[in-house]
């Protein structure tokens, strides 16, 4: 049933958020910096500095919005998934790979409702600590005191204040800012990811009418997942640049999807559009992963074959 569907959605969006957070807190820091101004080589230096600087916790930065607003946006993406499975499909016969792609458009097109609200608070959140530890360190460079210039989002500002602050001074509009940028990442990526993970998931199908095992559907998310989260992360890293309110020392600005894409492609070259893709895909692969285990196979059945004991 729908509600079953939406709950089963839910809680695979907050196990795997609580699990990867971190990752997506590196991806994000490394996707936003620019040439000259670098203050992370990689994931594991981003963490490891994120942990040094801001203690443990601080690698949870902004996860309080993905954990109240991923319950929405990941039933709305699975579910819308299966609503349009199903008004595409003729006479319950197998979907085309069209029809298939179709339908993951539609999802995707649906969740950006939840998603760019989402995305643009969590970005603020998670890039502040970079945008701090890069003041103190021109700072010291310069032996000058810090806070120059004062950030539009202060490092301890919270989702609510920026929120108001959005609401106060751009309406609604201020919440959707990147919205463009979020259906050219959402959009491709449901297009490329649900046709992959149902075709994946049938070869592990002994029947057509039984589900698959709980690992198969959980090894064709991930595959599924990583494999959509690095064919679209150049639309990701725009998707970002244009979401951060705050600006490090030096760095550009952008008025639009067009001007952004310029200007990476002329100061960073072709590879920056790939900043952060290991660490999304490692952020997608569980997530999706978990998500699909979770709602195709339904929270009490996955537990249940966790438990061969009890069921026996």
């Amino acid at each position: 049933s729908l509600p079953a569907k939406l709950i089963n959605g839910g809680i695979a969006g907050l196990i795997g958020v609580t699990c990867v957070f971190p990752i997506d807190l590196a991806k994000t820091r490394l996707q936003n910096q620019q040439n000259g101004q670098r203050m992370y080589s990689s994931m594991s230096d981003c963490l490891i500095k994120t942990i040094r600087s801001e203690g443990y916790f601080g690698m949870y930065r902004g996860a309080a919005v993905n954990l109240t607003l991923v319950t929405p946006e990941k039933a709305i993406k699975l579910a819308a998934n299966d609503f349009f499975r199903h008004h595409l499909s003729k006479d319950g016969k197998k979907l085309t790979l069209l029809r298939e792609m179709l339908a993951g458009c539609g999802a995707g097109t649906c969740q950006v409702i939840v998603t760019t609200p989402m995305e643009m608070l969590k970005i603020q959140l998670q890039d502040a600590g970079r945008i701090a530890a890069q003041k103190k360190l021109m700072a010291a460079q310069l032996s000058a005191p810090a806070g120059a210039a004062e950030p539009v989002v202060e490092a301890r500002t919270t989702a609510t204040q920026i929120t108001r602050e959005l609401l106060r001074s751009k309406g609604i509009a201020g919440l959707y800012k990147g919205l463009g940028a979020t259906l050219l990442r959402d959009v491709p990526f449901s297009i490329v990811y649900f046709p992959l993970f149902a075709n994946l998931n049938k070869l592990g199908q002994k029947d057509p009418d039984v589900k698959a095992p709980f690992y198969v559907s959980f090894l064709s998310g991930c595959v599924a997942g990583s494999t959509a989260a690095v064919a679209v992360n150049p639309c990701d890293v725009i998707k970002t640049r244009l979401q951060s309110l705050q600006r490090g020392v030096n760095e550009d600005t952008y008025s639009g999807i067009l001007d952004c894409t310029k200007k990476i492609w002329q100061k960073e070259g072709p590879s920056a559009f790939f900043k952060g893709a290991y660490c999304r895909a490692l952020v997608i692969a569980p997530l999706f992963g978990i998500a699909q285990v979770v709602y195709f196979i339904g929270i009490a059945e996955f537990l249940l074959d966790l438990l061969p004991k009890h069921r026996a």
